[in-house]
Order: structure tokens, then sequence, then C-alpha cells
């Protein structure tokens, strides 16, 4: 009769898990662990302590509502078509990761940066300085419905006179950001490199507003959610987000874990985004959704 009861408790348990325990448990098996960091990377010079799912959960972060529920784009600067084509595909990828509705403004102009927020970097390029552009230019923005918004730039930024560069700065709590193209095109986007470029702008703009969510840098497994200190480290990271952070996010802004996965793989294939693809794919047949 013991062994009976116990076979009926494990029963229950199994029956009683939601369809989500089960997405996420079966997908934590596309989980890489991350290896010890060496010099040169994120985890190497800044020692974090990560972020359960747990801490999440308990953690003040922002929740979409009927009027908080878009996150916008705001171009910066003087953009030629490839760049104007990938704006558009970023604003594709992020209605599709967050499962929220995604707008693209109007461009503002570079000359709406004034010379004492400019300067001349140490490579002899043109910079704008971060912080202005956040709280002098994107925290006044009140676009409706929004809930979260990135400035992005084709200019290179800098965040303090002894820095040379940043690759983007964020507002958090005022779930604002600006980003940088500059240096994601390796001086010129072609269309030879225009995958690769990409790539990296998207994982850099769903990495800025995960943090927007409320999503710390992880620290457990290969995830776009890793913090990373070059764009050597960049172009190494996945595009994919980890079991755990995937749960912090559903935990969220509750959308339908199977339609985002599908969604997100024909979005790689049809954008011939390779490795995104069969990331997409291995989670897809593992969770067994199609």
């Amino acid at each position: 009769m013991k062994k009976i009861a116990i076979l009926i408790f494990i029963i229950f348990c199994s029956c009683s898990k939601n369809k989500e325990d089960q997405y996420f448990d079966s997908i934590k098996n596309n989980d890489v662990k991350l290896s010890t960091p060496v010099d040169g990377e994120w985890l190497f010079s800044h020692k974090e302590n990560g972020q359960s799912f747990e801490q999440y959960k308990d953690s003040k972060h922002i929740i979409p509502t009927k009027d908080s529920n878009i996150i916008y784009i705001r171009p910066i600067g003087n953009f030629n078509v490839l760049q104007k084509k990938q704006i558009e595909l970023m604003n594709e990828y992020l209605e599709i990761f967050f499962q929220l509705k995604t707008k693209t403004l109007e461009p503002i102009s570079n000359d709406i940066v004034p010379s004492s927020a400019r300067r001349i970097g140490n490579e002899g390029n043109e910079q704008f300085l971060a912080g202005y552009l956040l709280d002098s230019i994107l925290k006044k923005e009140k676009p409706l419905n929004v809930i979260a918004l990135m400035g992005l730039s084709e200019i290179d930024l800098f965040p303090k006179p002894e820095w040379n560069y940043v690759f983007g700065l964020a507002s958090y709590r005022e779930k604002v950001g600006v980003s940088s193209i500059y240096r994601f095109q390796d001086e010129e986007l072609t269309s030879e490199n225009f995958n690769l470029c990409l790539s990296r702008l998207l994982k850099t703009s769903s990495h800025e507003i995960g943090h927007m969510f409320g999503l710390h840098h992880c620290i457990t497994a290969n995830c776009v959610m890793n913090g990373t200190i070059s764009l050597a480290e960049t172009d190494k990271s996945t595009i994919r987000l980890c079991s755990v952070c995937q749960r912090k996010l559903n935990s969220c802004i509750k959308y339908d874990n199977k339609k985002r996965l599908l969604d997100l793989e024909k979005y790689f294939k049809k954008n011939t985004l390779n490795d995104g693809f069969e990331l997409m794919k291995k989670d897809i047949d593992i969770a067994a959704i199609r």
C-alpha cells in the first residue's frame, strides 16, 4: 500500500505541472553551462551574483498593462538604405522576442546634439555623449502607451571623458536606453557583413530591453542576457534566452511560449540567421511543440 501511495503521489505531481513548467523543464536540457571566465571576458572583471527565478519574482519590475504595452525605437541620425533595413528587422525581431507591439518612430536629426555633447574620439571618429541622448532627448519622449524606449544612433557613443566608447547606456528605472550601430558594422555595413552586423544589433537590443523588464545578467548558462565586454565576446555569445531567463520574461509578459518559439524560428529562417534558427529548432524539438 505504501508503494502504491508513493506512485499515486508521483503521478499527481507530474499531472499537476502546468504546460509552462513542462516547457521550461524540457528546454533546460538545451542550456549550455558557462565555462570559467578568462581575461578579456565580462565575468572575469565583473563579479556578479546573478538572479534566480525566485529573486526575479520578488523584485520590482515593469509589467505590461493596457496603458503601457508598446516598445518604441527612436532612430537618431542619418541612416543609409542597408541601415534602415536593419532597423526594420530589429523592429520585427523585438516584437517577436518580447511578444509586444513594437514601433519605430521617425528619425531625429543629429543636429539636435550640441557641440558640448560631441567630441572626436581617439580613433578620429565623431562621438556623442550617451548621457545627453538619454537625459536630454529620450527621457523627454512620451509616445503613446510606451513600456520601453530604445534610441538608436548611427554615431559612436562615449559615456564620460575617460572612456573610449560605449555600446549603449540605459536608465532601466525609466525604461529608456540608447545604443549605437557604429561599432557593430565593421566600419561599413555591406551585403557581405549584413547578417553578422544584424545579429549583433538583435543581441544588444534584446539584452538591453530585457534589463528594462528586470532581467539581470545571466551568469549560469550561455544566454543573450550574459554581460559582454567586447564585440568579440558579443559575437561568441548566443542569441538565445536560456530557460531560466525565458521563465522570468514569461512570468512578466504572459505570452504563449509555443507561439514565441515558432515565430522566432520562422524569423531566423527567413533572414538566413542560421545559428538562431538551429537553436530555436532544438528547443522546438525537445519541447515537442510542433
